[in-house]
């Protein structure tokens, strides 16, 4: 918890100092009460101007404790309000700078949990502490102090409550501080088989799987409700304890007492002692308040830095995209590959290189590792073993923001922002004209059915294209790349979704008016890379063929296998006329 005390500004530290003074001063108005309560008791029978006095200064202090409490209220949410959202800001952008090895070891569902509920867990507490704990403190160090003023017996007494208080809160402290921790996990995955669920809904409809999908979160579900309640059990009996402890020490007080009380005025000093012991007792009860929030927040605090002090694997270079002259040359020297935590690589010293302006193609089977090498110069794994070179230098030495300007990525799956046909075409280029968006968007093959929606350009997008065809999607992620006007254009099965009219259509756009750039491509249709300037083969992460398709045909048994496994030798000889 102390740990993110750092994202503390100046301001806010101005700003505790400011609310434990107002604190201390709202303690001096509380135990005045007291005081004049005896002073008033003392006063009956002498008439009433005393009685009028010593009311009217009670009033006096309660209105004072009052315009402070709120005063103290509203500082607290300010600071923890603002605490918060630093927090929540400092959490995002530091996920943003996360590679996918420290992305899949968190999981997307517990990010979301460590940036919501748990970031709210720690500014419940932080206000709690402002408002509550630092009242509580100095309201019994003052209020101990007038007590070792008066009667020992009764001092001693009033210690011994104060010691049984403290048991007892450790005893239910160590019964639940586990089950905290426990609920937060349990809340991980809670929200991931929701989140699962949610992604994967038209799934689950077409294979009628509503049934297993309820029984897979009630289990999780039932799991956290059970940790729920059983910490909400536990900590039941923290208040009903703390009462039976407070109205124990007072029968104490009186009893112990009622020995030595010789006149009024022993009397009225013991009721002024009880009334101080309750307010040591009241403050203990306000910390156990803190108790039941301390133990949870400090998990989420804990969970919060965990994310906050991973160091990504991987670090940008320092290589500015002006200090690099533009061509598009790739080259991958030796380059092995195995995912974190995996035993086996998945790219096996692959060596190949690319001309500015080749087009060069990808192929084989499932699993082979054509889309990891995109994800290696892509930088969102960086290889195990050799390296990348792009125009000639190894791609670690690039700052992120150099190398993204040269690569235009279309993933597998294409994904599209909440927001319209412009934005999301734009999203790398938030100056681009109306007039590159529909260029970018011809050469997609996508204007066409953009001028058929209503609102065109200004179509809104729902959040991840949903109210759009996969086939539309894709044509709309390759105008968000060619828009950039990268060197390199990284298709990673990015026709897949497309006819076979649009997706030759697609091809010859894009040799003409991205002649310039690089292409590589990823595809399982053969009829997509016939006219290739070079293929590249793998098969189970290793290269075992290279060349045109007339070569590979001739020399490439596993090339030769899965041409002729979806077209014939003659729709292959003609799809390359």
């Amino acid at each position: 918890m102390f740990k993110l005390l750092k994202y503390f500004k100046w301001y806010d530290w101005i700003g505790l100092l400011f609310v434990f003074g107002l604190t201390v001063a709202e303690v001096h108005c509380d135990l005045k009460l007291p005081e004049y309560m005896v002073k008033i008791l003392s006063s009956i029978g002498q008439g009433t101007d005393e009685v009028w006095k010593y009311g009217g200064m009670i009033m006096l202090y309660v209105t004072i404790s009052v315009v402070i409490m709120i005063v103290i209220s509203f500082l607290s949410s300010l600071i923890s309000s603002g605490f918060s959202m630093r927090l929540r800001n400092r959490f995002f952008n530091k996920v943003g700078e996360f590679s996918m090895a420290e992305i899949n070891k968190f999981s997307t569902a517990s990010l979301i949990t460590r940036s919501t509920n748990d970031i709210v867990q720690v500014k419940q507490l932080l206000m709690m502490l402002m408002r509550m704990f630092m009242y509580a403190p100095v309201m019994a160090v003052y209020a101990l102090v007038k007590i070792t003023e008066t009667n020992a017996p009764l001092t001693w007494t009033t210690f011994g409550f104060v010691a049984i208080m403290f048991l007892f809160i450790g005893v239910i402290m160590a019964l639940v501080i586990r089950k905290f921790m426990l609920m937060q996990k349990q809340t991980d995955e809670l929200n991931g088989v929701a989140r699962e669920n949610l992604t994967g809904i038209r799934v689950v409809r077409a294979n009628n799987a509503e049934k297993y999908q309820e029984d897979k979160f009630k289990k999780v579900n039932d799991k956290l409700t059970s940790t729920t309640l059983y910490t909400s059990r536990v900590t039941a009996f923290l208040f009903p304890g703390m009462q039976l402890i407070m109205n124990g020490l007072n029968l104490a007080l009186y009893w112990i007492g009622a020995n030595f009380i010789g006149n009024a005025q022993d009397f009225l000093s013991v009721s002024e002692f009880s009334q101080y012991a309750g307010q040591v007792l009241m403050s203990f009860l306000i910390v156990s308040v803190l108790f039941v929030l301390i133990p949870r927040a400090s998990v989420s605090a804990k969970r919060v830095n965990e994310v906050l002090d991973t160091q990504p694997s991987i670090k940008s270079g320092t290589l500015k995209p002006e200090l690099v002259q533009n061509g598009g040359t790739i080259e991958f020297k030796n380059v092995s590959f195995k995912y974190p935590g995996a035993e086996e690589c998945v790219l096996k010293n692959i060596n190949f290189s690319v001309k500015a302006g080749e087009t060069v193609a990808f192929i084989g089977t499932t699993g082979s590792g054509k889309s990891t090498l995109f994800n290696l110069l892509a930088r969102f794994y960086d290889a195990t073993e050799g390296s990348i070179c792009v125009d000639g230098i190894d791609i670690k030495e690039y700052k992120f923001s150099a190398l993204n300007d040269r690569l235009g990525y279309i993933p597998q799956k294409s994904y599209l922002f909440a927001g319209t046909i412009a934005e999301n075409v734009a999203y790398g280029v938030p100056d681009a004209s109306q007039e590159e968006i529909y260029d970018a968007l011809e050469t997609a093959q996508a204007n066409d059915f953009v001028e058929q929606l209503n609102g065109k350009l200004e179509f809104f997008v729902s959040q991840g294209g949903k109210n759009l065809s996969g086939g539309q999607r894709q044509r709309v992620s390759i105008a968000r790349a060619i828009i950039k006007k990268p060197e390199i254009l990284m298709f990673d099965d990015s026709f897949s979704a497309l006819d076979y009219k649009t997706d030759k259509a697609l091809r010859t756009a894009l040799s003409q008016k991205c002649k310039h750039m690089t292409k590589l491509i990823v595809a399982q249709r053969i009829g997509t890379i016939l006219n290739a300037d070079k293929i590249i083969v793998l098969d189970s992460g290793q290269i075992v063929g290279s060349g045109t398709h007339d070569e590979l045909m001739q020399n490439c048994e596993t090339y030769k296998n899965i041409a002729l496994s979806q077209l014939s030798e003659e729709e292959l000889s003609h799809g390359r006329k």
